[in-house]
């Protein structure tokens, strides 16, 4: 690699940097690219095709420059500085003038905008004439450094009409003329609304109809709405369409289309304008017969055929209105290939087919087909699409050395195709020139430049659809000796004759300063040569195939240089960049990592990962594949018949990417459709054919299916169908077998056979049988179609030989081998014989008895039955109650055991004993009955252990005897030892059964304990009941009270102390706002760890004192939330005049309640049940059932003193003197709040209450009386 920097002058003034990189690779390989780079901005790659010199230049400012050639690890940069002198540039149009159609004098603008250096110089042409829009009076002129722009001063629009035409903009500086596209302006009338007659339209139903809508004519494509007067759209649907000419269509009318007002909406979107015609009116009036169906026509279109032309990359709609009745349906086809489904939609109901982005491939014929009941119409249209001329090949603007030869390709396609013509500075190339020639592929020849070639070269396409330009600069500039001079020689290095610097292999030893000096003048450069790693990527996206549905993860990881920093992670699908999703979260980005969900059909292609930094870029693909099971195999045919053979072969289908491991091979039996399809064989997966092995008499059809990796295909079509002849049977039934229940029958039972074994018609078993012993060798024969087959009278558990065989009308089938089989047996006749019981221990027993004699079994001996019934314990003979017997416990045996020890008895019991044999019919008559008993062992754990403790150093230990006692208790055994050090155990021996508490004093007052208690039988000690406990220690009050301020409550809690007895305490608070008095609480447990202090004031400053024993043993300050009280505002309520209303208001109420109490006292006769029966207030009725509900005084009262004022009294009735009603139930309501606090507080567990003394108020045994003073819901006490 050579690597050249080179500064290009021009009369002793700085020109152009270039830098010029020296590749040689071979001719068969791709050639590199080139990205050079001002300062952190990209600026273009460039490649000369026909050379291995790859060249760039670009304006020279001071900035850092680089130079990265694709094929090389390493980069090139230098940092020119010293060269602020004036830059030239040629001139380039920035923005061009756009064409414009022109409805109002402000819509008349024509603009131009380009950069270059000296600034360049405007001019205009219209219509190929030179034009200057500052001497015209009726334009203005708005000129600026790179920027030329005109507009109209005329307050008419037919002053405008003079300036249609095509117009394009010259930009010209001393490097040359740059020149615009064509912009062409138009002036038009904005549409107005115009007087119409109202029109009314009538038909009869069943007919169609077209409603015209008839927009003004403009160079504006009007939207169309057909609306009511409402502003409602009318309903379109497939009877009623809406055509592009803007008319709606009628296929057929109903007489719901009767309307008075259907509006057409003409909007025009360039002049906002919308114009609403005239109303028409439609009537449809009935048919005087019955609505006749019809068949489909052409509305629009008119006749079978018509021609579009369109233009490459255009929108075209194919319309396809039709009338009929019924409404007939639409469907499109292309009758020349297949519709492009990326660029076609269909519209309105089918009746338009949309092309968006035509290409030429869609050009061609299509059809557009109407089919109802009673028949159908078509219509063809044939596409033509053509294209405006568009750029295949672009010249590039490059600079030269004087005597070099350019070439210039300019190519260009379009339909038709287009014509290629090139302008000098926008002068037609003149033919005097020899050293100019014109290609015939339209490129241009410029054979020894001079440096009069500078200029801007303009090639122009053009066809009858439009004209396209681009301009090139061509630069061609002298070279002066440059020198150039870094440090110590080295080989690698080789100074120019052009002034360039050659740099072999550069490696990062060449990083530096270098400078370059011009002789004999003061101008020199400094460049800085900074040589950095190539961006590579390690770790590129791999070649992933997926299912359907699921998740792809790409990753791409690469190593940057540190100088570079991190890099941008860009990914691409088929070179189209993609974005990350946030609606459907198809595509995430996580760092490396390209994630894409929900992978589908279209997801599949080539995923490329940029990795960019700021001054270079590395790139790699992976492919994404999806494989999914396969498609069902096709065209299958059967050939090659023989006897109970043929040959099926298939068509594979698309395996989706995921070979084919098998194909399964099913049938059908046509006679036996209900059962099914059947899977006859499986083939490897590199066959397509299968040799099929068949039953006689059957009628087949076959499937195939496909079996990949991923799962199976769907089924394949079934083959036709083939019928194979019938046969004798080849085969007869297995598992022939005796299933004889019942005494003196024979049941002959065996598999039944599949029907496709059968072989021919009237198939049936052949049935045979005889004794093993006594019969002879004949045997007894019958026929049947399904098993099983009974033979009657034949005796009690009798051996036979049975054979079953299968037969058709073609015959039989193989000899059977015979079987041996029994008639049914009967219950057996004897008991068992001599019958023994032998004690091991006092849970174990052996039982022994004589083997039973098998003639009397009369079946299959499957062995004895043992009954063991246990009466109860032996102490009921020792004064204790009789149980009932318990259930007997069955044992089973086998048929060859004469003895069974059977464990797990109960000791120190009585049992009983009887033995029967079974076979399969039932059980023998039971054996005479023994008894026995069990010796004593030991007792089982006593049922319970509870701890009480009385002072910090005994403990008392109460105790139930054992359930079990198994035996005469003796007396207990206590052990008991600290469970937290290894101390040891302590040993008390109770020699009283009677006992069942025990205190244990000096115990440590610190210490756990583990009590283990056994009971005592003659036996030995019996297994132990377990219990943990301690000391209680004497109670002391809370300490870490935890405080929650409301604006009327504070909530306080705090844990209570395990192992503490309960005390009591007492909550003092005094409010420091008002200036009052310390109030106090009722007593509250330390036990309760929760206490709610109520009554606050809101926004005021508490000090509350906590004391136990007339000592304080903690004190805090709280503030209540909320606001304090502030000074009433005066109001109406404390003027005088209302006060004395209200006061007058009240003493009348009085005076006419006394009155009421009078008369009803007077006329106070009734009876006493009456008084008992009569209402009562059910939400002031007492609450009986309540724990502390009790009958208030109140309630009392209320209830006895109810006297009648008579009936005709409304004002004075019970309902209306029931003025304790509320007060009672507040009152009810107060104490609900006070149970419901007393018993929601945190508690340890269930020994919290366990150990509450008689006196504590949680005790439920002494809860006070119901009253204004409740026990844990403070009541201030004044």
């Amino acid at each position: 690699m050579r690597l050249l920097w080179t500064v290009v002058t021009e009369k002793e003034k700085p020109l152009l940097v270039v830098c010029t990189f020296f590749l040689h690779f071979p001719t068969d390989s791709f050639p590199p690219t080139l990205c050079v780079s001002q300062g952190a901005r990209c600026c273009i790659s460039l490649l000369h095709e026909l050379s291995d010199i790859i060249l760039y230049q670009f304006p020279l400012v001071s900035a850092r420059f680089l130079c990265l050639p694709s094929h090389s690890t390493l980069f090139s940069s230098a940092y020119i500085s010293s060269l602020s002198l004036g830059i030239k540039r040629p001139p380039v149009i920035t923005t061009q003038p756009e064409s414009v159609t022109v409805f109002s004098v402000e819509d008349l603008v024509m603009s131009c905008e380009a950069t270059g250096n000296p600034p360049p110089i405007f001019r205009w042409t219209k219509d190929g004439e030179e034009f200057d829009p500052g001497s015209d009076p009726e334009l203005k002129v708005s000129q600026q450094s790179g920027s030329f722009v005109f507009y109209t001063l005329s307050n008419t629009m037919d002053t405008l009409k003079q300036y249609q035409g095509k117009y394009v903009c010259y930009a010209s500086n001393e490097l040359g003329t740059a020149v615009s596209n064509e912009a062409i302006l138009k002036t038009d009338v904005p549409p107005t609304q115009q007087k119409e007659r109202k029109v009314h339209m009538k038909s009869e139903q069943g007919n169609s109809i077209v409603l015209k809508c008839n927009p003004p004519q403009s160079s504006m494509k009007p939207i169309i709405h057909w609306m009511d007067r409402g502003l409602h759209h009318i309903e379109l649907s497939q009877r009623v369409v809406s055509g592009k000419d803007g008319n709606l269509y009628f296929a057929h009318l109903t007489a719901e289309d009767s309307k008075d007002d259907y509006t057409c909406n003409v909007q025009y979107l360039a002049t906002r304008t919308i114009l609403a015609k005239e109303p028409i009116t439609l009537t449809v009036t009935p048919s005087n017969s019955v609505v006749r169906n019809k068949r489909p026509q052409m509305m629009r279109p008119t006749g079978s055929h018509s021609t579009y032309h369109a233009l490459k990359g255009q929108t075209l709609e194919l319309e396809c209105i039709v009338q009929g009745l019924p409404t007939p349906d639409v469907s499109w086809l292309r009758k020349d290939g297949e519709l492009s489904e990326s660029r076609t939609v269909k519209d309105m109901f089918d009746r338009r087919l949309l092309f968006s982005n035509i290409s030429e491939t869609d050009g061609g014929e299509y059809q557009c087909r109407a089919n109802n009941s009673q028949g159908k119409v078509t219509h063809t249209y044939t596409v033509i699409v053509e294209a405006a001329p568009y750029w295949t090949k672009e010249p590039v603007s490059q600079l030269y050395a004087p005597g070099e030869t350019v070439k210039l390709d300019c190519q260009a396609d379009g339909i038709p195709p287009p014509m290629i013509s090139w302008t000098i500075n926008g002068i037609p190339i003149s033919d005097e020139d020899s050293r100019r020639t014109l290609t015939a592929s339209g490129s241009l020849i410029l054979n020894d430049v001079t440096f009069g070639d500078t200029a801007i070269y303009q090639c122009r396409a053009s066809n009858k659809h439009g004209t396209i330009l681009t301009n090139t600069n061509v630069y061609v500039i002298g070279w002066e000796y440059i020198h150039i001079h870094r440090g110590p020689e080295d080989p690698r290095v080789n100074p120019l004759t052009n002034g360039g610097l050659e740099i072999y292999n550069v490696t990062h030893s060449d990083e530096g300063f270098y400078t370059c000096a011009v002789q004999n003048t003061n101008l020199s450069v400094s460049a800085e040569l900074e040589v950095l790693n190539r961006t590579v990527i390690v770790s590129p996206p791999q070649a992933l195939k997926v299912q359907p549905g699921t998740t792809a993860i790409f990753t791409c990881l690469a190593i940057v240089d540190p100088k570079l920093g991190s890099p941008l992670i860009q990914w691409r699908k088929d070179g189209l960049k993609l974005f990350e999703s946030h609606i459907d979260e198809k595509y995430t980005f996580e760092g490396p990592d390209l994630i894409i969900t929900n992978v589908e059909p279209y997801d599949e292609g080539i995923y490329t990962c940029e990795v960019i930094t700021r001054l270079d870029m590395a790139e790699a693909t992976g492919t994404l594949t999806l494989y999914d099971r396969p498609d069902p195999p096709g065209l299958l045919q059967i050939t090659d018949p023989k006897h109970r053979e043929v040959t099926l072969s298939w068509t594979p289908g698309d395996d989706h990417n995921s070979p084919v491991l098998e194909y399964v091979v099913e049938f059908e039996d046509q006679d036996l459709k209900e059962i099914g399809w059947e899977e006859l064989t499986r083939v490897s997966e590199n066959k397509v054919h299968a040799r099929l092995s068949l039953w006689p008499y059957m009628s087949y059809r076959f499937r195939v299916i496909a079996i990949n990796e991923v799962g199976k295909s769907d089924s394949s079509k079934p083959s036709e169908i083939h019928n194979t002849l019938a046969e004798a049977p080849d085969r007869n039934p297995e598992d022939v077998r005796s299933e004889s229940t019942n005494p003196n029958t024979l049941v002959i039972a065996w598999q039944e056979m599949e029907k496709h074994d059968f072989s021919g018609p009237d198939f049936k078993y052949k049935v045979m049988w005889r004794k093993v012993v006594g019969s002879g060798p004949n045997w007894h024969i019958d026929y049947t179609t399904a098993p099983p087959f009974t033979v009657s009278d034949v005796g009690n558990f009798s051996a036979f030989e049975i054979k079953v065989q299968a037969v058709n009308e073609k015959g039989e089938g193989p000899e059977p081998d015979p079987v041996i089989g029994y008639s049914g047996e009967d219950s057996p006749l004897e008991p068992p014989v001599d019958v023994g019981v032998e004690l091991i221990n006092s849970s174990t027993i052996k039982v022994t008895w004589a083997a039973v004699d098998r003639e009397s079994v009369r079946g299959h001996l499957l062995g004895y039955k043992i009954y063991l019934v246990r009466l109860g314990s032996r102490a009921h003979h020792q004064g204790r109650r009789a149980t009932e017997p318990e259930s007997p416990v069955v044992l089973e045996t086998g048929a060859n055991e004469e003895k069974k020890v059977i464990s797990s008895l109960t000791p120190y019991s009585h049992y009983t004993l009887v033995m029967t044999v079974f076979n399969s019919k039932g059980e023998g008559p039971a054996s005479e009955m023994l008894s026995f008993k069990t010796d004593e062992g030991v007792p089982g754990p006593p049922m319970s252990l509870m701890l009480d403790s009385p002072s910090e150093t005994e403990m008392t230990l109460h105790w139930t005897p054992p359930d079990q006692p198994n035996g005469v208790l003796i007396g207990y055994l206590l052990q008991y030892q600290q469970s937290d050090d290894d101390s040891p155990m302590q040993v008390v021996t109770i020699d009283d059964s009677a006992v069942t508490h025990l205190t244990l004093r000096s115990l440590d007052r610190h210490s756990h304990y583990r009590f283990y208690l056994r009971g005592r039988t003659a036996a030995g000690d019996g297994e132990p009941i377990m219990q943990d406990g301690a000391t209680v220690l004497d109670g002391v009050p809370p300490s870490n009270i935890s405080l929650s301020v409301g604006e009327n409550s504070v909530n306080l809690s705090w844990v209570a102390k395990k192992r503490h007895r309960n005390v009591s305490f007492q909550i003092h608070y005094l409010n420091k706002n008002d200036g009052s008095k310390w109030k106090k609480t009722e007593k509250v447990n330390s036990s309760q760890s929760f206490y709610q202090l109520q009554g606050l004031a809101p926004g005021s400053h508490y000090r509350l004192r906590f004391t136990y024993s007339n000592t304080t043993f903690w004190e805090t300050d709280i503030e209540t939330e909320g606001t304090g009280v502030t000074e009433v505002q005066p109001s109406f309520a404390t003027q005088g005049w209302f006060i004395g209303v209200v006061s007058a208001i009240v003493l009348l109420l009085l005076i006419l309640l006394i009155l009421c109490f009078i008369k009803r006292s007077k006329g106070g006769k009734y009876s006493v049940k009456d008084k008992e029966e009569g209402p009562m207030d059910s939400e002031a009725r007492p609450m009986k059932d309540e724990t502390f509900g009790e009958y208030s005084d109140l309630e009392e009262k209320r209830t006895a003193s109810l006297p009648s004022l008579g009936e005709e009294s409304k004002l004075c009735s019970e309902d209306n003197l029931d003025y304790n009603g509320s007060s009672a139930v507040t009152t009810e309501l107060n104490m609900d709040e006070s149970l419901v606090s007393q018993f929601s507080r945190p508690s340890e567990g269930p020994e919290t209450l366990h150990g509450l003394p008689d006196n504590s108020p949680l005790n439920p045994n002494n809860a006070p009386p119901a009253n204004n003073g409740m026990p844990n819901s403070v009541t201030i006490l004044d």
